[in-house]
């Protein structure tokens, strides 16, 4: 990981959050959420890119593997609003840019649906039950995948097939911190839910939502059409060639597209009248 230019542990209602600091400067900061114990180390082949316009805020997410720790229950989509506004808050910024992967997509569209006075923009990728509803071939694997004495094989077998068959090099860090979350986590969080329309018609912030056209978590071209619909004035794309793990695996073109929205979005704000 780059060298972190600031670490804290931000203390809201349902435990503390971990929060890493990358970078600096006086842009709109970038606040990271990442996918299913993913924790800040899936942001590796990112980082480094985004530092390049400014700070970035790097999320262990509450209830999730990593540094952050739960201490009261999280029940719904309201209760993991109330903390991401306590850490927010404790940030210092007047908004910010949300950017979230998988699981943590569909909280930073859940959370601009409830506080989007809070964000200069959106970014989605590959978000989880956003637009488009996990089909039964995902849910049976994520519940094999995860029986015990069938973990050993089947949580690599599980992530080698939502990255498209992909083989993960060996001691790669970021797919060892996965899988060892998804082993020996007991995650309690409530499942997300699919929003209804008049909820995603809410978000007036720019929005970019860069969808896989291989992804093993929604029907990538009915995805696609309903945050078009929805959100007309998104940039939606789908990346054909991509699977699920599009923010690691096409690393070098997903950084440059969300900094050419950020900047965008940074240009737009700044000649405002």
């Amino acid at each position: 990981m780059p060298e972190r230019t600031g670490q804290r542990d931000v203390t809201t209602a349902f435990g503390t959050a971990r929060v890493y600091r990358f970078g600096s400067g006086t842009a709109t900061p970038a606040v990271l959420l990442p996918g299913r114990a993913g924790t800040a180390v899936m942001w590796e082949p990112n980082l480094r890119a985004w530092l390049r316009r400014g700070p970035v805020y790097a999320l262990d997410l509450i209830g999730e593997p990593g540094r952050s720790k739960q201490t009261a229950p999280i029940r719904d989509g309201a209760d993991q609003a109330r903390w991401l506004t306590s850490t927010l808050d404790a940030l210092g910024h007047e908004k910010v840019h949300l950017v979230g992967y998988s699981f943590g997509g569909w909280l930073a569209a859940d959370y601009a649906m409830r506080a989007v006075e809070r964000l200069a923009s959106l970014t989605l990728i590959d978000p989880v039950r956003t637009f488009g509803e996990l089909p039964v071939s995902l849910l049976f694997r994520t519940t094999l995948a995860l029986v015990p004495g069938v973990r050993r094989w089947g949580l690599p077998a599980f992530v080698r097939w939502i990255s498209g068959g992909a083989e993960v090099a060996p001691g790669d860090p970021v797919a060892a911190v996965i899988e060892a979350g998804m082993r020996t986590y007991r995650i309690a969080l409530p499942a997300p839910e699919l929003p209804a329309d008049e909820r995603l018609r809410s978000i007036t912030v720019p929005v970019l939502a860069l969808i896989a056209g291989k992804s093993a978590i929604h029907d990538a071209g009915k995805a696609a059409a309903r945050a078009r619909a929805l959100l007309p004035c998104a940039q939606v794309e789908v990346w054909p060639g991509a699977t699920h793990a599009i923010a690691g695996e096409s690393a070098a073109a997903v950084n440059e597209r969300v900094l050419a929205f950020l900047d965008e979005v940074d240009r737009t704000t700044t000649t405002r009248p």
